[in-house]
């Protein structure tokens, strides 16, 4: 992958030409979209000109750069964090914690669970607990990683029916992610996930039947069942805490009507 510049290079402007480059935007589309010139961009970039703190943010939103890191681009840039990373337990998000337990509760009996930027697990249902029942304790233990959890052998891995595709797709979100955040952390996890072993084989990719599903599902064995789902995300419409921006928001929908009755059967 890209190595972008750190935030000890003076000035913010090897981060937004970092930032930038990524986008694949150029110099002057990017001044069009945040009312300014290609000229001035060049100067900011090579540090020729400084920016005023207004211009940091205008041109960190229209290069979507993560909230984390729009506080990295105005430190470099001489001025003070705007974002605060509030802990989750901390008073001040208690509305966001009530509401989330409360959103996840109400999606039962169908799992739903709430992970942070490094897909530690922060809040989970019934539903979710019902699928990881008998997995080796190590990996239960906090934090719970959703990654490690579903792709660990000693996890969900040896239960996925159609591993390799499902293995593909968290693969691929996490590079995704990586991209995007440009998280070191973020990136180790992703390198410990995508060395586990995989089996030769995955029954899913030996049957000639069509798939009937509208999305990739999960397909999982559960008390000698297999039990198939579809995964929807979602996150926080602008945030204005770091905590906040990087929580994401996971449900499993149900992909079958079996699957909808064996649940509704077994946790209501």
């Amino acid at each position: 992958m890209t190595t972008h510049p750190s935030t000890a290079e003076k000035g913010a402007g090897p981060l937004l030409r970092a930032w930038r480059e990524q986008r694949r935007i150029s110099q002057l589309e990017l001044a069009l979209r945040a009312d300014s010139s290609a000229r001035h961009i060049s100067f900011v970039e090579t540090g020729r000109s400084r920016p005023s703190e207004e211009m940091v943010l205008r041109l960190a939103e229209h290069l979507d750069v993560p909230v984390r890191e729009r506080n990295a681009l105005l430190l470099a840039a001489g001025y003070a964090p705007r974002y605060p990373e509030t802990p989750l337990d901390d008073p001040a998000l208690g509305a966001l914690r009530e509401g989330i337990e409360r959103l996840i509760g109400g999606y039962e009996p169908y799992p739903a669970l709430v992970v942070d930027a490094l897909y530690n697990v922060v809040a989970a249902n019934r539903g979710v607990m019902t699928l990881v029942d008998g997995v080796g304790g190590a990996l239960l233990e906090p934090p719970l990683n959703a990654m490690r959890l579903a792709l660990h052998p000693q996890g969900l891995a040896p239960r996925i029916r159609n591993l390799r595709a499902w293995r593909g797709h968290l693969l691929e979100q996490m590079e995704r992610q990586i991209a995007l955040h440009r998280s070191e952390p973020l990136r180790a996890l992703y390198e410990e996930v995508a060395a586990y072993p995989v089996p030769e084989a995955d029954p899913a990719d030996e049957t000639s039947e069509p798939v009937p599903y509208f999305a990739l599902p999960l397909r999982i064995e559960h008390e000698g069942r297999t039990l198939s789902f579809v995964s929807s995300i979602s996150t926080f419409n602008t945030p204005m805490d770091v905590t906040v921006a990087e929580l994401a928001i996971e449900t499993l929908l149900p992909a079958d009507p079996a699957t909808a009755k064996y649940l509704q059967s077994s946790l209501l």
